[in-house]
């Protein structure tokens, strides 16, 4: 049976615009809430693969979703190279001891991927349960935004820490950079086995680069990763989403095959800049969701800029935790029946 994500992906026509929602499994669904209880807290839960399985699928099951993502999260990388990790509620990720010296990165085991067998035992729980005509999404995170986390030990605002090292030390930076995409390669090819349908890298802190920083050190490396995965999987489309660079989609470049738009890019420049060489995902203002008046307005616009083809619909950034499921329910059945009808 077609997935019909997958198509679109590839750039084929499509009977609607496909949709789903990044952070689609998450605080803003009381199902999701009662799992997590049970957990203990997110890092069990990600550990735990019946139950991130179920979590998974619940957003596909209460919203009708044309894909699933993987439910995990992008630290899991970093933590099983060997990076003490703590989730600190109210506060969010912490690495107790960040890089600094390069006998940590040396340190660092290469061996990470093999280590994540919860991730593969759920991505094998899905699709056993998925229906044959919805997708499921594997991801990671990019190496710089990896980086950053690993250096900084935190979420940042200033990028202080990790930016020192590129313009101090860009040998330090490119070294752990590599490493990170050795172990991303491998742990996107277990996912693919494992039974992932398509990958994506999210790259949440690319706008904390000026341009040339940008290429060097965050783009190169998601474009080897692409490349690296293309060559190995042609079957399996691979979606990339650098967050808040709008001013650098003239360089784009790269083998890989959806382009993923953050809400601050207006999607008429993301069409015309890129939208004949890559299928565009996006990229809808999650605030829009609070109202359905305004979800209404910019699902209309949205469509009526991408046409019926070459577009998978999809929030700018991830789902807000306040949100109302009926809500996202009401955003998933418009671009279903506007879609049709265009």
């Amino acid at each position: 049976m077609n997935k019909i994500f997958i198509d679109a992906c590839f750039g084929k026509k499509t009977p609607y615009t496909p949709i789903w929602i990044m952070r689609q499994a998450g605080r803003y669904l009381p199902e999701y809430m009662e799992v997590r209880a049970k957990a203990g807290n997110f890092l069990n839960l990600c550990h735990a693969p019946e139950m991130a399985c179920e979590v998974t699928l619940q957003p596909v099951e209460r919203l009708g979703v044309d894909a699933a993502i993987l439910f995990s999260d992008i630290l899991v990388v970093p933590n099983e190279m060997g990076m003490e990790l703590e989730f600190i509620k109210g506060f969010g990720p912490k690495f107790p001891k960040p890089l600094e010296t390069r006998e940590e990165i040396e340190a660092l085991d290469m061996n990470g991927a093999e280590k994540l067998t919860y991730v593969y035992e759920t991505i094998k729980k899905v699709r056993a349960k998925l229906a044959d005509d919805k997708a499921l999404i594997g991801f990671t995170g990019s190496p710089w935004t990896l980086a950053t986390y690993m250096i900084e030990g935190q979420g940042t605002k200033t990028y202080a820490l990790v930016k020192k090292k590129i313009y101090q030390d860009p040998e330090f930076m490119h070294l752990l950079l590599c490493k990170l995409t050795e172990v991303v390669k491998e742990y996107l090819s277990k996912q693919i086995e494992a039974g992932a349908d398509a990958v994506q890298i999210f790259d949440s802190w690319a706008a904390a680069l000026e341009e040339d920083a940008f290429f060097e050190f965050s783009w190169k490396y998601m474009v080897e990763i692409a490349q690296y995965i293309k060559e190995k999987y042609p079957h399996v489309p691979v979606l990339l989403f650098p967050k808040g660079i709008a001013g650098y989609l003239d360089k784009i470049y790269g083998n890989f095959d959806v382009f993923c738009v953050d809400w601050a890019t207006p999607i008429e420049l993301a069409k015309e800049k890129l939208g004949d060489k890559y299928v565009i995902q996006g990229n809808m203002e999650p605030t829009r969701l609070y109202s359905q008046e305004a979800t209404k307005e910019g699902v209309e616009h949205i469509l009526n800029v991408m046409g019926s083809k070459r577009h998978i619909f999809n929030l700018g950034h991830g789902m807000l935790p306040d949100l109302k499921p009926e809500n996202a329910k009401y955003l998933v059945d418009l671009v279903h029946d506007l879609s049709k009808n265009s």
